[in-house]
């Protein structure tokens, strides 16, 4: 417990979290710091295509091994499905709009990048082997989630009558999900050769733009919420009850497979996390009249913490209960 509260308050000191939290500072303290739309949009968009493309590249190192391709369905099904049961709790639960629902649902069936990076770390220092081919998973986990969303969103109409085709060509057309799959494609075909050309754009570049990206969203993310009050005592609990939910779902598929104790315990941290990179960048363009001060202040100021403090212990020892 020691090793996990020094890797958590080192991952909450990391630049991308204080940025936010300098942006989150700014904007509740309505400072005139502002990151211009285009600019924002922009950041999105660079986070999006090297997420998807470095994603691309290590599914090319896996290559398709009977392991990855188990690991890899758990994980679509996780990222698709997730969203359908957040979306129904939250209508439960909160008068969120339905737009925001289905935003916020869409972050918890999606994956935070440093949640798997301080879950695999923890897991190595806890002497639990894990196939390398997961960084791949975690980028076939970022999509599926946001095509969830816009299903979701456009749910009232689809309700009434029937998935119509308008309703599929805006979830495969949408901007943010074509970058997403069309840059994953594009590193899957080039490769190792294809990443020695982007690695100043997808490395250095990536972690630029990234807290550029998390001090505009800290920003947008307090002045919404110091407008609206939107969050509610049933919404906080959802941000730490969800991943609990996630988490024992994502151990049943994988019990039910036969994956590995370090497979399965992967898969829990990855489904139990919440994105705040990814789905909010796609967020930010695909449904623009979402709340960011309802979705980025649970996925990043509730959940993200309690799962690098208690979460990714909590998960590790389930799996090693249930699995071996």
């Amino acid at each position: 417990m020691v090793d996990s509260l020094q890797l958590a308050l080192t991952n909450l000191l990391t630049p991308a979290i204080l940025f936010f939290l300098l942006g989150f500072g700014a904007g509740w303290f309505k400072s005139d710091l502002a990151v211009p739309e285009g600019a924002a949009k922009t950041l999105a968009l660079v986070l999006m295509l090297s997420i998807g493309f470095k994603g691309g590249v290590e599914a090319a190192r896996a290559g398709l091994s009977p392991d990855f391709l188990k690991a890899a369905g758990v994980g679509l099904t996780l990222s698709f499905g997730i969203p359908i049961i957040a979306f129904g709790v939250l209508k439960v639960i909160s008068r969120l709009d339905r737009t925001t629902a289905a935003a916020t649902a869409a972050h918890y069936g999606s994956v935070s990048i440093v949640t798997f990076v301080a879950g695999t770390e923890f897991l190595r220092i806890s002497g639990v082997p894990f196939g390398g081919y997961m960084v791949a998973v975690v980028a076939l986990m970022e999509t599926p989630a946001i095509l969830s969303a816009l299903i979701l969103a456009g749910g009232g109409a689809a309700g009434r009558q029937g998935l119509r085709g308008e309703l599929f060509r805006e979830v495969a057309l949408n901007g943010s999900v074509v970058l997403l799959i069309g840059a994953f494609i594009v590193g899957l075909l080039s490769g190792d050769a294809g990443m020695s050309k982007m690695e100043v754009f997808v490395g250095p570049v990536f972690q630029g733009v990234l807290v550029l990206f998390l001090l505009d969203m800290g920003l947008v993310a307090a002045r919404r919420l110091s407008a609206a009050r939107s969050l509610t005592l049933p919404l906080i609990a959802f941000a730490i009850c969800m991943p609990l939910l996630s988490s024992m779902l994502s151990l049943g598929l994988s019990l039910a497979l036969g994956l590995s104790p370090g497979n399965a315990a992967v898969l829990a941290i990855l489904a139990a996390s919440a994105s705040y990179i990814a789905v909010p960048a796609a967020m930010r363009i695909a449904l623009p009249d979402a709340d960011p001060g309802v979705y980025l202040t649970l996925s990043l100021a509730v959940t993200f913490p309690f799962n690098l403090v208690f979460g990714i212990p909590l998960y590790t020892a389930a799996t090693a209960a249930l699995i071996g």
